[in-house]
């Protein structure tokens, strides 16, 4: 039996719904066992809905057994990147509060059948959708050295991606990496040195889990599509482990709440600055209580924040991505620098 301590809990609760007994429409857009759901449930009225995303099978069978229990419970098995097209399929436009819980869960990283953990022996899986899309061994078994190299260093931050990637296809060249320790054994020998009490092949399973899943491009979705389903006054709350994960919630958030910081530099009254999108952005960290409980919180950020009454803009959510946000005020700064110098002279 594998079980799941949920991570900041009470704080995500108050901060994707600060008042008991609520009505409306509610996300947890990663399911995984249960625990942020039900304890959401417990604030929510008997009129309220609670939509629950997740791609995991398992985690699936969960939620359809509190379905049962609970009738203001629907279960969507998709991923967290498909919310917008999930919700459209029901009938929903507009919601009153979206929680995400990023990244892999214990009971994935505790089942070694998964292909999460390099401390477990299994076979090198690592999908959260065992149902369909390549294996991380499917995906190593073939891939370039250049191609490895990129998403270790990309994904993983890790300063050895060259060298683990050419002993990944070295190994492969002989005898094929199919097992978790056998990938774990193969970075191991790779990389002499790391970071106190920090296993070698961490930072390499962490990039592979992570491109085998399309877990960035899925959090862009998902973002995109909790900023556009977002109600006025309704709160959107991220958690997220490691610093990728954040670093994308963080710049969303921020781009949103200053949607003027992409025209800093041009000539534009204020009275014609974009207003914010979202508001009273909030970073909650974990406790030294809850960490001396629960190790596997001490990385965790939880990041909350509030939805305006302030339109989109024309191409919507998508716009405060990160790399978009930053697009724009590319954009912006060459359309400026073509226009005539007496408009740069308006206040």
């Amino acid at each position: 039996m594998f079980t799941h301590q949920s991570v900041l809990l009470n704080e995500t609760i108050e901060g994707v719904c600060p008042n008991d007994r609520l009505d409306g429409v509610f996300v947890d857009g990663t399911f995984g066992r249960g625990g942020h759901a039900n304890a959401l449930l417990s604030r929510l009225s008997a009129n309220a809905r609670l939509i629950v995303i997740d791609q995991d099978p398992q985690a699936i069978e969960v939620a359809l057994a509190l379905a049962q229990s609970d009738s203001r419970v629907t279960v969507v098995h998709a991923g967290f990147g498909l919310m917008l097209e999930s919700l459209s399929q029901l009938g929903i436009t507009a919601v009153d509060g979206v929680m995400l819980d990023l990244g892999v869960s214990s009971p994935q990283i505790d089942d070694g059948a998964r292909g999460f953990s390099f401390m477990r022996d299994g076979p090198l899986d690592m999908r959260m959708n065992t149902t369909q899309g390549q294996t991380a061994a499917e995906w190593l078994a073939e891939a370039e050295v250049e191609e490895i190299k990129g998403v270790i260093k990309r994904y993983g931050e890790e300063r050895f991606a060259l060298q683990i990637a050419k002993a990944i296809v070295a190994r492969r060249a002989t005898n094929p990496i199919n097992t978790t320790l056998e990938l774990a054994g193969v970075v191991a020998s790779t990389v002499r040195t790391r970071e106190k009490g920090q296993h070698p092949a961490t930072r390499t399973f962490q990039a592979i889990r992570i491109h085998v899943n399309r877990e960035l491009e899925e959090l862009d979705l998902a973002l995109e599509a909790t900023l556009t389903l977002l109600k006025t006054g309704a709160n959107m709350a991220v958690i997220s482990f490691h610093s990728l994960e954040d670093r994308v919630v963080k710049q969303f958030m921020a781009a949103a709440a200053r949607p003027e910081a992409a025209l800093a530099r041009l000539p534009i009254r204020e009275s014609e600055l974009p207003q914010p999108v979202l508001t009273q952005l909030k970073r909650v960290l974990t406790s030294d209580s809850e960490i001396n409980t629960n190790t596997r919180a001490r990385s965790a950020v939880l990041r909350i924040a509030t939805r305006t009454a302030t339109e989109l803009p024309e191409k919507g959510a998508k716009q405060f991505l990160p790399h978009a946000f930053r697009a724009v005020e590319r954009q912006t700064l060459k359309h400026s620098s073509s226009k005539h110098s007496t408009l740069k002279r308006v206040r």
